[in-house]
Order: C-alpha cells, then sequence, then structure tokens
C-alpha cells in the first residue's frame, strides 16, 4: 500500500516536471520566432532566458499576492466559503480593534514580536561577531572549531526545534535535570508563560548564532591586514583598531546581515509554534497568530488583512532602517 501511494504520489510529481517542462519549451520557441526570425532584435536571448523565471513569478509569486488582496476585502471564512461578500476595508478595522487571537489583540501581539526580534537579533548579531572575531586569526584547528559551530544551522530547523523541546520537558528534560542537581526547582518550561518565552529565545539564538557567525567571518576575512598593520605603527589599541577600520568596514556585510536576520526573526514561525506546546497566547507572535487566525479559527479574509498589515510593517522598517544606515552607500562613500 505504501509503495503505491509512493509510486503515486512520484507520477504526479514527474507529470507535473514534464508540464513545465513542455510549457517552457513552448514559450521559448514562440519568443525564438518572434523575437529573432521576425522583430529579429539584437538582445532577444537575455528576454529567453528570463522569460522562464518571469512566468514563474508571476505565476507563484504575483497572481497569489493578488488573489489574497483581493481575498482581504472579503468576508471569507467556513460559513461564507462559497460565496464571500465584498466587505471593503472591514478587515483592516478588525486587525487592529479586534482579538487577532482568542483574547490577544494585535498591538500586544506586536510588542510581543517587537520584543522576541530584538533579543534574538542583538544575541545573533554579538554572539556571532564574538565568534567570527575569535575564528579570524591565526589558531589550530580553525576548521574544526567553524564545522562545529555551523552544526546547529545545518541540522533540519524542524528536527532542532522538536529535539529542543524535548529537553524542555518538566520531569526528564535536560535543563530540569541540570537545575534538579545544581539544587534548584525545576521549571515549567512549556506551561509557564515567561519560561516558555524564555526557552523560545534560547532555541532560536542557537539556531541563529551560526549563520550570522559564518556571514561576519566572511566579512572580516575580507578586510586587509594593512589596515591593521598602519594602525599599529600610529598606536591604535585593539578597541580603535575594531572601532575605526573593523565596524566600517564590516558595514557592507553587516547592514544586510540584520536586515535578514530581523526578517527572519519576524517571521520565524517554527521555533515559537512548536515550543509554544500549549498555545500560550504570551508566546505567541504575529505569523504564529496569523496561522491560527487563517488555520485553526478559518478567518480567511481577515488572515489576508492581517499578512498585508504584517507585510506593511517589515517594508517600513526596511526603508526606515536602509536610509538611517546609509548602507546603500559604499564603506568609501560619504
Amino acid at each position: 500500500m505504501t509503495s503505491q501511494v509512493f509510486l503515486k504520489s512520484l507520477g504526479e510529481v514527474g507529470t507535473t516536471v514534464l508540464m513545465i517542462l513542455a510549457g517552457t519549451i513552448i514559450v521559448e520557441v514562440l519568443l525564438y520566432f518572434v523575437l529573432v526570425r521576425w522583430l529579429k532584435y539584437k538582445y532577444a536571448l537575455p528576454f529567453m532566458l528570463l522569460a522562464p523565471a518571469v512566468i514563474g513569478l508571476l505565476a507563484l509569486v504575483i497572481y497569489p499576492l493578488i488573489w489574497e488582496l483581493r481575498l482581504s476585502f472579503t468576508n471569507m471564512s467556513l460559513k461564507a466559503f462559497r460565496n464571500p461578500e465584498f466587505i471593503g476595508l472591514k478587515n483592516y478595522v478588525r486587525v487592529f480593534t479586534e482579538p487577532v487571537l482568542k483574547q490577544k489583540m494585535f498591538f500586544p501581539l506586536l510588542g510581543q514580536t517587537v520584543l522576541w526580534t530584538v533579543i534574538n537579533v542583538v544575541f545573533h548579531v554579538g554572539g556571532g561577531l564574538g565568534l567570527a572575531l575569535l575564528l579570524n586569526r591565526k589558531m589550530k584547528g580553525k576548521g574544526i572549531y567553524r564545522a562545529l559551530i555551523i552544526l546547529p544551522w545545518a541540522v533540519p530547523q524542524v528536527i532542532a526545534v522538536l529535539a529542543w523541546r524535548g529537553e524542555f520537558n518538566f520531569s526528564y528534560g535536560y535543563f530540569n535535570i541540570l537545575l534538579t542537581k545544581l539544587g534548584l526547582p525545576g521549571v515549567q518550561w512549556l506551561a509557564d508563560p515567561t519560561a516558555n518565552f524564555i526557552a523560545m529565545c534560547m532555541t532560536n539564538i542557537w539556531l541563529g548564532i551560526p549563520f550570522m557567525m559564518v556571514t561576519l567571518l566572511g566579512g572580516l576575512q575580507s578586510i586587509s591586514t594593512e589596515y591593521y598593520e598602519a594602525a599599529e605603527m600610529d598606536g591604535a589599541n585593539a578597541w580603535q583598531q575594531f572601532r575605526n577600520i573593523t565596524m566600517p568596514l564590516l558595514q557592507p556585510v553587516i547592514t544586510p546581515a540584520i536586515l535578514l536576520g530581523t526578517f527572519w526573526t519576524f517571521n520565524n514561525f517554527n521555533v515559537p509554534f512548536f515550543i509554544n506546546q500549549n498555545e500560550l497566547e504570551s508566546s505567541d507572535i504575529l505569523v504564529t497568530g496569523l496561522f491560527r487566525a487563517a488555520f485553526q479559527y478559518n478567518r480567511y479574509g481577515f488572515s489576508a488583512a492581517f499578512a498585508f498589515v504584517i507585510f506593511g510593517l517589515l517594508l517600513l522598517f526596511t526603508i526606515f532602517y536602509m536610509r538611517y544606515t546609509k548602507s546603500l552607500k559604499g564603506a568609501f562613500e560619504s
């Protein structure tokens, strides 16, 4: 039975791949005859190479966004699934005036999300930069240390998070066993709101530091040692070298790394969802609230509006951060 299901699934995947391949060939042939044979356009090749990707983006990204935007103006739910009605901006008003979870309102949930993001990004950047500075010097076994540090990021995130959740078990989890051996009482990591939030942060910090370390280590290795040699000749100490050489030259690397880290943490679903085993609203963030609104409470139109509100927040943060840090400028531009 299992083999039959596997073969059926494999056949469906194969059919889908063949259809995509056939569609790509048809598009390329049409573009060839129109651009090369008929119009004799000298830049036909770039258009032919980009066409499959553009069609894929339109089908997999642009169309779903437009459909979701239309959905956000309707009252679609399980009760109005077949014939949803147009209700205008009511869903967007409800996001800010009604509970987005069972009890939690939008702004307290946003506060939890901001706190979660700030804590994790600070530890990711601080821990990653510290490890990168340690590895960016002559030492034996550097490759081994680097491989061990990157291991948490290489493990599939869901597997790692479920393993961590087991360690937070009150009876047989590692942390409570350690606390007991130290003569301290065990902590209800999965039931107490504050402890559960701390458990989420511990897990995500462990998962996020390796990526930041590798990224910043690459940036540090691109800085020429001549700057440091000249600074030493001028009598600059280690802190002055770090402040006036390392950080300015590392900014083109650290700025997009912080942006990526912020987006990934702000939209991190796996850690808050799986560590929050008991569905504590005090441990939910915006994306888990969005998931619950859509797939547990079946408020589809409301969830679509909720998703665009989250997108707008991230867009505003990106614009502000890019303008404030002037990260689009090169390291040597004024």
